[in-house]
C-alpha cells in the first residue's frame, strides 16, 4: 500500500512539473519574429499652444463617424480582441473600467449635453454598460415567469462615433487648426419593433485626454503590418469618413432639425464644401 502511495506521490510531482514547464514555455513564446514596442512606448505630440488674440476666424463643427463605411473598419474590427489589436470601443471600455485614466461625462436627461459638465460615477458606467433586463420565460412546468437578465454592451453594438472638434485659423502660423474636443461612442436606439430609431450617445470624453491612451493602441494597417499606425494617429492625419451634422449657429439647431433624408446629408456636404473653400480662399490672391 505504501508503494502504491509513493507511485501516485511521484506521478503527480512529475505532473505538476510538466504544468509547471509548459507554462514557462508559454510565457517564453513570442507570436511573431520581433517585439513590437514602438507603438507601446509612442509619446503624444503636444498640440501648438495657441494665443485668443492669434485666433482670427473659427468655427465650431459635430460630425458622425459610420463604422459600417469600409474606410472606417479599422475602428471598428476586431470585435473581439485579439493579441494585439482592439477596436475603439475596447479600448475606451478598458481605459475606463479598468485602467481608469479617462472620465466620461454625462450627455443629459434628452442626451444633447456635450459640455463635459457632469462626470460619471464608476456605479453609473457600470449601469451603462452591463444593463439589466427583465424578460419573460417558459419554466418547467410551462408557466411564464420573469427573469432578470443582463446585458453585457460589446463594440458590436458602437456602430457610430460623434465628434466634436473646433476649425481655428491661427494667424501666427498661418494655418487652418482642427481640435477634436470630444468623441462620443453612439448606440442604436430601436423602437418595440425591433427597428432601428436612430442613434443615441452613451457619454462624452474629453479627447485632449483620451488620446494619451489611443496613442498606444495599434489601428490595422491594410497596406504593412509593420507600418501599423495608433488610433490617435488616425484621427491627427484625419484617416477617417464622417458626414456633418451640425455646426455653430444662431438657432443652436442640428442639420436633422431643418433637413431630411438625403437632405439632411447634402447639406452637411455643402457645409464641409464651405470650410474647404474658406481655408482655400485665405491663400487665393
Amino acid at each position: 500500500m505504501r508503494t502504491c502511495k509513493n507511485l501516485i506521490s511521484i506521478a503527480m510531482l512529475a505532473l505538476t512539473g510538466l504544468l509547471a514547464s509548459a507554462t514557462v514555455s508559454a510565457q517564453n513564446v513570442l507570436d511573431g519574429a520581433y517585439i513590437k514596442e514602438n507603438t507601446k512606448t509612442q509619446r503624444v505630440i503636444p498640440y501648438p499652444h495657441i494665443r485668443e488674440a492669434d485666433v482670427m476666424w473659427a468655427r465650431r463643427v459635430w460630425r458622425t463617424i459610420d463604422l459600417r463605411e469600409k474606410i472606417n473598419h479599422t475602428l471598428y474590427y476586431p470585435v473581439e480582441p485579439i493579441n494585439d489589436r482592439k477596436s475603439l470601443f475596447d479600448v475606451i471600455k478598458q481605459a475606463l473600467l479598468v485602467e481608469g485614466s479617462i472620465t466620461a461625462y454625462d450627455v443629459g436627461p434628452i442626451a444633447q449635453d456635450d459640455e463635459f459638465r457632469k462626470a460619471l460615477l464608476p456605479s453609473q458606467l457600470k449601469e451603462i454598460f452591463v444593463r439589466k433586463d427583465t424578460v419573460s420565460v417558459e419554466d418547467q412546468d410551462g408557466n411564464m415567469v420573469q427573469q432578470v437578465v443582463e446585458n453585457t454592451l460589446t463594440s458590436r453594438d458602437i456602430k457610430q462615433y460623434r465628434l466634436k472638434e473646433d476649425w481655428i485659423f491661427d494667424k501666427q502660423r498661418s494655418k487652418m487648426d482642427i481640435r477634436i474636443i470630444g468623441i462620443a461612442p453612439m448606440k442604436e436606439v430601436r423602437g418595440d419593433d425591433g427597428e432601428i430609431r436612430g442613434y443615441t450617445p452613451l457619454f462624452w470624453l474629453y479627447y485632449p485626454e483620451l488620446r494619451y491612451v489611443l496613442a498606444n493602441w495599434d489601428v490595422f494597417n491594410r497596406e504593412n503590418d509593420a507600418e501599423r499606425r495608433s488610433f490617435e494617429n488616425v484621427f491627427w492625419t484625419r484617416q477617417f469618413n464622417s458626414y456633418i451634422t451640425k455646426w455653430s449657429n444662431v438657432y443652436d439647431r442640428q442639420v436633422v432639425d431643418y433637413k431630411q433624408g438625403i437632405d439632411a446629408l447634402l447639406e452637411g456636404e455643402e457645409i464641409k464644401q464651405a470650410l474647404f473653400e474658406f481655408e482655400h480662399d485665405l491663400w487665393n490672391f
